[in-house]
């Protein structure tokens, strides 16, 4: 308990709480309170000022990390036919259609992404309580149903990563580990930041980007300054 309490201190003192970093300064910060015995998950948090409760301020999508997550994906793709020989090419882990929804149905759950073509949803489409909750069902919003499943397969395998802004306005995503270089972890959070700005409802009012912090798994929030961002703060509008 004692040398948790020290860690947890010198993490602390690490941070000032009150102050927004500049970028490259909150990831090196982030990486100095990464002190576990693993590689800690970068993870960050962005507060946007939507409304979530209204459908069209549904912030949603994806994005490819250009220096990847630093994690191996499994990938399983509902497909058949010529589709399903494009998958396997691609490096998809599980290629199946009525077989593979029979398997998820008997517990099956070794795969970390679904991908489908348009055609087989109907198979994979009553899977939605299994596969829902855990935030695996596949959605044309965000890439996952698509007729180019050999571009979905490498997009989940080279470092696709999937953002969603919850009921309190809030998208959390991990943009790689401790061990990643600063500059790397920057391209990936400036990949994402620059996603989330694009996909920006055009009904919302005022500052949309209204925070942005990283920690690491077990360290503490830091707040970067969003000027330090390449594309700077969005304005209110």
């Amino acid at each position: 308990m004692g040398q948790a309490s020290k860690r947890v201190k010198q993490i602390n003192a690490l941070v000032d709480r009150t102050k927004a970093y500049e970028l490259k300064t909150a990831l090196d910060l982030v990486k100095k309170t990464a002190t576990a015995k693993f590689d800690e998950s970068v993870d960050v948090a962005v507060n946007l000022g939507i409304d979530s409760k209204k459908s069209d301020q549904v912030v949603r999508g994806s994005v490819v990390l250009p220096r990847g997550t630093g994690k191996t994906v499994r990938v399983a793709v509902f497909a058949q036919g010529a589709n399903a020989e494009k998958a396997k090419g691609a490096g998809a882990d599980i290629v199946g259609f009525e077989d593979l929804a029979d398997k998820i149905k008997g517990g099956f759950m070794e795969f970390d992404v679904v991908i489908a073509t348009p055609d087989p949803i109907k198979v994979a489409g009553p899977l939605g309580q299994v596969l829902g909750p855990r935030g695996l069902m596949a959605n044309p919003k965000v890439g996952t149903v698509t007729p180019t499943v050999e571009e979905a397969v490498r997009n989940a395998k080279g470092g696709q990563v999937q953002y969603r802004a919850d009921k309190a306005g809030i998208v959390q995503c991990t943009i790689g580990r401790a061990s990643f270089e600063v500059d790397a972890l920057a391209e990936n959070l400036e990949a994402l930041i620059g996603a989330i700005n694009r996909a920006k409802p055009a009904s919302t009012k005022g500052i949309y980007l209204k925070k942005v912090s990283i920690s690491s798994t077990m360290g503490v929030g830091i707040r970067i300054d969003q000027s330090s961002f390449a594309g700077g703060q969005v304005p209110a509008t």
